[in-house]
């Protein structure tokens, strides 16, 4: 078809020859051939030169559509295939959102900014899975699956950095002068968890900003990530916690197979960069400890007398 629309623009077959580099009988054999599919004619002798029927005409103009098509799928293949555009679908651990994920996001959009993100918590078990499934991009997860299911085929991990928990204390508490808690000093307290079963107060959906509040009416106190504190409460102080530090890593799972979405690796880049200052990146060669993300377990000494 792209040999009739040249010879239509052009007028005659010698003209549409020099314009495709061909020769007038290859380009009159093309039509020749285009002419017994169709079963009809489709050019008619004017003078020197040949004028398009109307079936000709019809069709060398769904032949120009057709073209211009063709090169919009390209340039959009182009596009998607340098990662400007297209859709990631993102999936996150509660409580690594605001501090990790949506800065990412941020970065991302700056230099892509035509690249659609579809973006939700979602537990990491699921999320892992899905993952796998080929149905999320990417995921941030804060705690791995254990034996015997361990991570999903298909799936890897890149390490993005330890989230240390830190105390999380009424301002009126006896240990809120102090820099630094040891874990041991806050075994007695009463408990607020945001998921943990044996915590006196458990605040559902992971909702950090619940937790500071109950702390900060003296209801307990709390063991939160550093990525779930957000904005502080100005009833509570925040300490770190030592003897032991407890941390949970955060991973970024993907898919190992080829044919993702380019700009799961861009987001990669942007979710390395959004990593809080002062934070361990390095991957832990043993974890120190890996509390749940629905609240880390603390040993508790039995009632004294």
């Amino acid at each position: 078809m792209w040999v009739l629309c040249a010879v239509v623009a052009g007028g005659s077959v010698t003209a549409a020859a020099a314009r495709l580099g061909y020769t007038p009988s290859a380009v009159s054999q093309q039509v020749a051939a285009l002419e017994r599919q169709t079963g009809t004619a489709l050019l008619e002798r004017v003078g020197r030169g040949v004028r398009p029927t109307a079936a000709g005409r019809l069709l060398a103009e769904h032949a120009v559509l057709i073209g211009r098509q063709i090169a919009e799928a390209e340039t959009a293949l182009a596009d998607l295939c340098a990662g400007r555009t297209g859709r990631l679908v993102v999936r996150y651990a509660p409580g690594s959102g605001a501090g990790l994920v949506v800065p990412a996001v941020a970065l991302l959009r700056a230099g892509h900014p035509d690249v659609r993100i579809d973006l939700g918590p979602a537990d990491d078990d699921s999320a892992l899975a899905d993952v796998a499934r080929g149905l999320v991009d990417l995921a941030v997860v804060t705690r791995l699956p254990g034996p015997p299911d361990g991570v999903p085929d298909g799936v890897r991990l890149e390490h993005l950095m330890d989230d240390a928990y830190r105390a999380v204390l009424p301002a009126g508490h006896p240990l809120a002068a102090r820099r630094v808690v040891d874990l041991d000093e806050l075994a007695r307290e009463p408990w607020i968890s945001s998921g943990e079963p044996g915590a006196e107060i458990v605040v559902t959906g992971e909702d950090q900003a619940a937790v500071q509040s109950l702390v900060a009416a003296g209801l307990g106190i709390a063991l939160v990530p550093q990525l779930g504190l957000g904005t502080r409460h100005p009833g509570v102080v925040v300490r770190r916690v030592r003897n032991p530090g407890p941390v949970r890593p955060v991973h970024a799972a993907l898919r190992t197979a080829p044919g993702g979405h380019p700009a799961v690796l861009f987001l990669l880049d942007a979710l390395r960069d959004a990593v809080p200052r002062g934070t361990d990146r390095r991957a832990p060669r043993r974890p120190v400890e890996a509390p749940r993300t629905d609240g880390p377990r603390v040993p508790r000494p039995a009632p004294a007398g």
